[in-house]
């Protein structure tokens, strides 16, 4: 081959390479009012790997290579978030402001849009209406990402998740989707979970601390019982962890005992939360993440999650949100000293 049939060689292979890798890149670009300079984080809602996006003059612009479609979440400052369907070779822009966060806007692909407009027709809806809205969703496109992501924030992450009617929307979705590799996980998932009541008695478990402490459903005989489910990439689930360390000061573990579960893929990512915190109660990290069985028997499927039992092991509450989870643990062990919340906010100024 002659030198200028070489060179025609080599560039129609670097064209056709930066085609490719153009094809594959995924580009978001956002604009907001009201913002000037700042960071938000943005995660792989479903494996949690962070990445920091800088802000500068209301803008950024966001670019990653990708093989296959991923679910991320943006963490506003105020730690609201907003999900964002990636796929390879998708252009995909987000307008809002910084003082509605909630009208923000984001089009380009059909899946974007498509949870753009539920968000903005459920912002004023009650929860039993957004709920329906999200079916009505996921009944007319079990084919896309938005479905997977309604199905588990409004029927896993509420106070009553309703895991048989998540299991027969599930199954729509894997017949749709059936190499999905996270349909077929919170499928199997659900297979175990379907027929489990959120109410009822603390099942039976047994579990091994990162600390080599054995915990178990026994164990749990305090006046009030936490269990709580974390992980370094939920940002929701930190706050809950404050709160419950803020009423552990207070009250002996005699009266509020308090677990967590962290569902890192390894123990040492969450080493550095739980110091930072001065986190102290038992913490369980099988790095199964959320094919953990454990999580099974609690009947958890996704986060942020948490259990509140009494002393006989009744199941009283779940999935609190965190302001909720400091009251409902408040009123359960009774309001006899009507200085509580002068302490509670000291121990928040000695953190």
């Amino acid at each position: 081959m002659s030198r200028s049939k070489y060179i025609l060689f080599f560039l129609i292979l670097l064209v056709a390479s930066s085609c490719s890798k153009q094809n594959d890149q995924f580009t978001l670009e956002a604009q907001f009012k009201n913002l000037n300079q700042g960071e938000f984080y943005i995660y792989d809602y479903y494996t949690g790997e962070k990445d920091t996006i800088a802000v500068n003059d209301g803008r950024f612009v966001y670019k990653r290579q990708l093989t296959d479609t991923l679910t991320l979440s943006i963490i506003f400052p105020n730690y609201s978030e907003i999900p964002v369907f990636a796929t390879p070779g998708g252009e995909v822009t987000m307008e809002g402001d910084a003082s509605h966060l909630r009208d923000t806007e984001l089009k380009g692909t059909p899946d974007n849009e498509l949870m753009t407009a539920f968000r903005l027709k459920t912002n004023e809806m009650t929860p039993p209406e957004a709920e329906a809205e999200a079916e009505k969703v996921i009944n007319e496109h079990p084919e896309s990402p938005v479905s997977l992501y309604l199905l588990q924030k409004y029927f896993l992450q509420s106070l009553t998740p309703d895991y048989a009617k998540a299991y027969t929307l599930c199954e729509k979705l894997r017949n749709k989707l059936p190499y999905d590799q996270h349909v077929a996980r919170l499928l199997t998932q659900l297979e175990a979970l379907k027929n489990y009541t959120a109410d009822g008695q603390l099942p039976e478990f047994t579990a091994i601390s990162t600390n080599g402490d054995t915990i178990s459903n026994t164990k749990l005989r305090s006046d009030v019982n936490v269990i709580l489910v974390w992980a370094t990439w939920s940002f929701d689930s930190h706050s809950p962890m404050r709160s419950l360390k803020n009423l552990q000061k207070i009250f002996p573990e005699r009266r509020l005992k308090i677990v967590s579960i962290c569902v890192d893929d390894a123990p040492s990512e969450g080493e550095g939360i739980l110091e930072r915190d001065s986190i102290t109660w038992p913490n369980v990290c099988d790095s199964m993440m959320f094919q953990s069985p454990l999580l099974a028997q609690l009947g958890i499927a996704t986060l942020p999650a948490n259990i509140i039992s009494d002393k006989q092991g009744n199941i009283v509450a779940r999935n609190l949100a965190n302001s909720d989870l400091e009251n409902k643990v408040k009123q359960l062990l009774g309001g006899q000293a009507s200085s509580l919340p002068t302490a509670l906010e000291s121990a928040r100024h000695q953190n």
